[in-house]
């Protein structure tokens, strides 16, 4: 897919799913920003506000497969990888896939679910597959894991440990609509639900398409420069016991070339890194000082090293011509920075 059908596609996928999710484009430009880059969505927030829709609006927009789980304190590994049962006639193990196998997995309420059961999704969100009774079964392409949690009730909860979160792509709050959208809503609402008309726009080998076209996304040098700086930043915090991860890195340009692609633009630019290292990072770092994540403490830590860090000047980002363009996370220097103003 060329990089004009590949943004046509991207701008379907998000006019189609706010269709259902009225007056929070954000949300849904970084829950497409996360599927495109080939990550994973964790979604945060109080109940109500609308997790659960933006998951099945992205399912609903894309022709491929859609299985849910739901995180509660009885869900066991097997119920999420599958197991193996004795066949009888046959007299041998048949394999029984689990709702991992999927194009797109809802994982509702996943700090619900006990350690055990949420690090069933550890293979399968890192290495596209599931390994059941020693034998290693591959998972549909493409797949896309979206978790959702409420940050504030802890009854009965297993918070995600720091390695899981380190899984997801980004992380995002849906956030209440201003009162004028939320009339809208329920006037959409009172004879049913606009989901229930909602219909594929991509396929999964669209959707493939579009993540290999975000791969081609022109970085340059001092963008890539810009986004280690953010990262290595997190690591030397006073506030940080435990900074971002190298995973984080590639996955912050990740990001900020499906956005990009989003916009229409061939290259990154800072404001798209910018734009991106809350939702990348925030939930990826510990702060000192307490027990476990605090996602509040994160986003702040996280705006205060935004604020002290300079975004390069430069001429643009545009990427040279093909012939002599690389791209990716790991592309060597682009266009020099012009002198700043």
């Amino acid at each position: 897919m060329d990089r004009r059908n590949a943004a046509a596609a991207a701008a379907r996928l998000t006019e189609n799913v706010e269709k259902v999710i009225k007056g929070n484009r954000r949300a849904v430009e970084a829950a497409a920003t996360a599927l495109f880059a080939g990550g994973h969505l964790l979604i945060e927030d109080v109940p109500g506000v609308g997790k659960t829709m933006l998951a099945r609006s992205l399912a609903a927009s894309v022709s491929g497969s859609f299985k849910r789980i739901q995180g509660t304190p009885d869900l066991l590994p097997s119920d999420i990888t599958g197991t193996t049962v004795f066949d009888q006639q046959t007299h041998h193990f048949d394999f029984i896939p689990g709702p991992v196998f999927a194009n797109v997995v809802l994982v509702d309420e996943v700090n619900r679910a006990t350690p055990r059961a949420q690090a069933a999704l550890l293979e399968a969100m890192d290495e596209k597959a599931v390994t059941v009774d020693g034998v290693r079964h591959p998972l549909p392409s493409p797949l896309f894991v979206v978790a959702t949690q409420n940050p504030l009730e802890q009854h009965g909860t297993f918070p995600l440990p720091e390695g899981q979160l380190d899984r997801f792509a980004l992380s995002i709050d849906m956030g209440y609509v201003a009162p004028a959208t939320e009339k809208e809503i329920i006037v959409a609402q009172l004879h049913g639900h606009p989901i229930e008309q909602l219909g594929a726009v991509l396929s999964p080998d669209d959707v493939m398409g579009v993540q290999r076209a975000v791969r081609e996304t022109f970085v340059s040098q001092p963008v890539l420069d810009f986004a280690l700086a953010i990262v290595t930043a997190t690591r030397k915090h006073p506030e940080v016991a435990l900074g971002a991860s190298p995973r984080a890195s590639v996955t912050l340009i990740r990001c900020a070339q499906a956005r990009a692609l989003l916009k229409g633009r061939e290259f990154v630019v800072p404001d798209d890194v910018k734009a991106l290292a809350l939702g990348t990072l925030s939930h990826r770092i510990v702060t000192s000082g307490g027990f476990g994540q605090d996602a509040a403490r994160g986003r702040k830590v996280m705006q205060s090293i935004l604020d002290s860090t300079p975004a390069p000047v430069t001429d643009g980002g545009h990427a040279p011509p093909p012939s002599s363009a690389p791209s990716g996370p790991s592309a060597p220097a682009g266009p020099p920075a012009a002198p700043p103003a």
